[in-house]
């Protein structure tokens, strides 16, 4: 059972959609899966037993995230991020949640974009 207590700031767009990780690119990447994702940083699961992942590693990933266009049209916009582990959780059935803050953000808020501009502008009226 997950207790941990989410403290972050900003708002996440929760995304369950693949990912790619390694400390290094050249070596085997590791497959996990996305939990959610914010221009800042990301978390996402993998098995316990994948890589050997500590809290302040450097770690490298690759990872998609939905973006729409002006008109309404969407597409999913590719990025490698580097960044370090700032958590690690333990989950149910042999997973761990890793917790990640990237060195350079995304050019854009994932959940703003999830919401849509116009949306977004209603809501805050």
């Amino acid at each position: 059972m997950d207790t941990t207590i989410d403290r972050r700031k900003i708002k996440r767009l929760h995304f369950r959609w693949p990912v790619w990780f390694a400390e290094n690119f050249h070596e085997t990447l590791l497959l996990g899966q996305m939990q959610d994702v914010s221009s800042g940083g990301m978390a996402f699961s993998c098995n316990a037993n994948e890589g050997h992942l500590y809290q302040g590693q450097k770690i490298t990933i690759r990872f998609c995230v939905p973006r729409f266009g002006e008109d309404d049209s969407f597409d999913m916009a590719n990025f490698v991020r580097s960044g370090y582990i700032c958590k690690i959780d333990g989950l149910n059935h042999g997973l761990r949640r890793v917790a990640v803050h990237f060195f350079e953000p995304l050019p854009f808020d994932p959940l703003e974009e999830s919401i849509g501009k116009q949306n977004l502008e209603a809501a805050m009226m």
